[in-house]
């Protein structure tokens, strides 16, 4: 498969030199340009709101125009972590958001989510939004949709993670009992229709884990999963 840029939308309050070594990696194995939506802890808390989601969502479009135009595929790979893997489906979709069409099925053809709980019990209104118009992978005519998920045993993990599963995994499925990444759910995080990967010992982010999806040996995992051609 021809390499074509990449676009890494993160995740909520996530900042950008977190996902430097994700983007080391994948320049150096891609042979090309990686690019992360900028997004500043205060532009996250923004995304309480749909317009929080339109300026992020607006920078992703400028930089996905820029990449696909260089691109050798004129098109791009699109990854988003935790929340951006949301996000990033409703960017794809031609549906006016917030007075703004992105249609971004047109400039990428592959969309990696890293953790993103897609489906929840107590979905906000803007993540079931993306649900209501937009269910499952269903640009995969045009779109290759891969998720990854982490499994990750908590005696492993952080403090921050074992403190923190047991609620969100409740607020997420109804159950504590389940496998995750410390904070999302595997089942949550493998939308319906994609292409599925779960990793053993992945954590969320690194305030989670030793291993999160941003850690280097783990990026190679799921990469050269996903760029893999389907089989039948």
């Amino acid at each position: 498969m021809t390499a074509q840029p990449v676009l890494i939308l993160g995740g909520f309050l996530i900042t950008e030199e977190a996902y430097a070594p994700m983007g080391r990696w994948l320049e150096q194995h891609s042979g090309q340009p990686v690019r992360l939506v900028p997004a500043s802890r205060f532009d996250w808390l923004l995304t309480v709101g749909a317009w929080g989601w339109r300026r992020l969502l607006d920078r992703t479009a400028a930089l996905a125009e820029e990449l696909a135009a260089a691109s050798p595929t004129g098109r791009i790979t699109l990854i988003g972590h935790s929340s951006g893997g949301v996000m990033l489906r409703l960017f794809l979709g031609a549906e006016p958001f917030q007075g703004r069409v992105y249609n971004g099925v047109v400039v990428a053809d592959r969309l990696i989510c890293l953790g993103s709980p897609h489906t929840a019990l107590r979905a906000t209104p803007l993540r079931q939004l993306v649900d209501r118009r937009y269910p499952g992978a269903c640009f995969a005519d045009a779109v290759q949709y891969v998720s990854v998920a982490g499994d990750l045993r908590l005696a492993d993990g952080s403090a921050t993670a074992r403190r923190l599963a047991p609620g969100s995994y409740r607020a997420i499925s109804g159950s504590e009992a389940v496998a995750g990444d410390g904070l999302v759910p595997v089942e949550s995080a493998c939308l319906a229709g994609s292409r599925r990967l779960v990793l053993p010992g992945v954590a969320h982010g690194g305030a989670f884990g030793p291993r999160w999806y941003g850690t280097p040996e783990v990026v190679a995992q799921w990469w050269d999963a996903a760029i893999a051609p389907e089989t039948a």
